[in-house]
């Protein structure tokens, strides 16, 4: 696999805006460039398209690819991580239906260390689905999620932090849930088991 960035010059890309985006453990919004991106979403976005294509070489090439793709457009996304998770699974599609079924025998010879059972396929595939959906969610109702579900605070707490009224705070939360909720039958999973 080619590494994600080259000390060889090629030409000039835009340089890379600092931008804000969530870190890793969930809290304050982190400035940060696409480097800093990467060392924080990569391995959600792995789990994510290894859930989708089913081997961990393809899920590599296809992050490196979405990587790639959101470097040659950085200056003009708004949402870096809910347009990487966008583009890696249209980029996971698009591998499966170009590419039917691998032959027997390759699939044979993966290693087992390379494949992943069934279930925690759909379970990878649905965690980074709602991954995705959480990051093109407005950042009010994001904050909203992870306050309660992240940092486990009461809605009073919550209300504190945000300046909303405890009821409001409630209603959006409730809207902010039964949306993603939708969204991600609409994405095919439903239940506990993705």
């Amino acid at each position: 696999m080619e590494p994600l960035m080259s000390d060889k010059p090629q030409g000039r890309a835009p340089a890379a805006p600092e931008v804000a985006f969530p870190s890793p453990g969930g809290g304050e919004q982190v400035q940060g460039s696409i480097a800093d991106l990467f060392l924080a979403e990569e391995s959600a976005l792995l789990h994510f398209a290894i859930g989708i294509v089913g081997q961990r070489a393809v899920a590599e090439e296809l992050v490196q690819e979405a990587f790639l793709r959101l470097h040659k457009v950085w200056d003009q996304v708004e949402n870096p991580r809910g347009w990487l998770y966008r583009s890696l699974r249209n980029l996971a599609l698009n591998h499966l239906r170009d590419r039917p079924r691998e032959d027997e025998l390759d699939t044979e010879r993966a290693s087992a260390d390379q494949e992943l059972p069934r279930e925690e396929l759909g379970r990878s595939e649905a965690v980074g689905t709602v991954r995705m959906l959480l990051a093109e969610m407005p950042e009010e109702d994001r904050t909203l999620i992870q306050l309660k579900y992240q940092e486990e605070l009461k809605y009073q707490e919550i209300s504190r932090r945000t300046g909303l009224s405890v009821g409001n705070v409630g209603f959006r939360l409730h809207h902010a849930l039964r949306q993603l909720l939708d969204d991600l039958r609409k994405a095919g999973i439903e239940g506990s088991q993705g």
